[in-house]
């Protein structure tokens, strides 16, 4: 693992064992069961969808809270734009997230039936359940940090509680242990999206070309999400012409002083190249 995960891991490790001080997991799990169900994750038939982030740091970036004056307005312009879903950062220490602003951004984008995604590091069936505990319809997990068995563990645990779930690989050994892992799945009642970080985890940079060095790679049957550097119509279209379905779009819609504009003009773009290539195959 990178200097990132590692440090990432370690500390969500800290984070797990203190809440676990703190509530058992079968006080949780009581919690959990109690809740009422998310929405669930729909994604349109046109061929490509948007998970829009809110998240108020970044390592590489710095403070991304310059045109957010809460979570709530946020996240609202997120949903009214079409996101499908929306992707909230909980990582404290180099995110400046919190479970607060999960359960915040719940309040606001259940009446619009979008769910919300827990993005953190997450290293124990336990999180996934904290994730549902604050509302939460989906996470991530991140292939890279963990063991196949665990990996397996949590999916388990998302799929018991209707969640979906975002696999998220970086490179093409990622993928072939994703691969694995899915041949184990058949059948399932299961949501999962299979995505592709094409940041430099050493350097913390972007390389979109990337995403299309490992787009034959990643498993036929699920939908496609390219992670990290999407920030504006064209590397929509040209992410689209590579076959992905989806994107995790985080900074540009951060940074933007009109974030409803913007995640609608992407999805636009999207699927309009998404319905364009299907009608030149045709």
């Amino acid at each position: 693992m990178s200097g990132l995960l590692t440090e990432m891991a370690q500390t969500s490790l800290a984070r797990l064992e203190a809440a676990r001080a703190h509530e058992t997991e079968q006080a949780l799990w009581s919690r959990v069961i109690d809740m009422p169900p998310a929405p669930r994750l729909a994604l349109s038939s046109e061929g490509f969808d948007l998970i829009a982030e809110c998240k108020l740091h970044s390592p590489s970036a710095g403070d991304l809270s310059a045109n957010t004056t809460d979570v709530e307005s946020r996240v609202a312009a997120y949903g009214l734009g079409g996101a499908a879903a929306v992707s909230v950062l909980t990582e404290p220490k180099r995110f400046g997230g919190s479970l607060a602003h999960l359960a915040q951004a719940v309040r606001v984008l259940t009446p619009l039936n979008v769910p919300v995604m827990r993005k953190d590091f997450l290293v124990d069936p336990y999180q996934v359940m904290e994730g549902r505990a604050a509302g939460a319809g989906g996470v991530l997990v991140i292939v890279r940090m963990l063991d196949p068995g665990r990996i397996t563990e949590m999916l388990d645990c998302a799929a018991m509680l209707k969640m979906f779930v975002l696999v998220e690989a970086f490179d093409a050994a990622d993928l072939a242990v994703t691969r694995d892992i899915l041949k184990t799945r058949h059948g399932r009642d299961e949501q999962l999206l299979i995505g592709v970080n094409c940041r430099d985890l050493e350097k913390l940079s972007v390389d979109l070309a990337r995403l299309g060095e490992v787009a034959d790679l990643l498993p036929q049957g699920y939908p496609k999400v390219a992670e990290s550097g999407v920030a504006n119509v064209d590397d929509v279209r040209r992410i689209v012409d590579q076959g992905y379905t989806m994107a995790l779009v985080g900074s540009s819609l951060m940074n933007s002083d009109r974030p409803r504009e913007l995640a609608s003009e992407l999805l636009v773009a999207g699927r309009e190249r998404a319905i364009a290539r299907r009608a030149a195959r045709s």
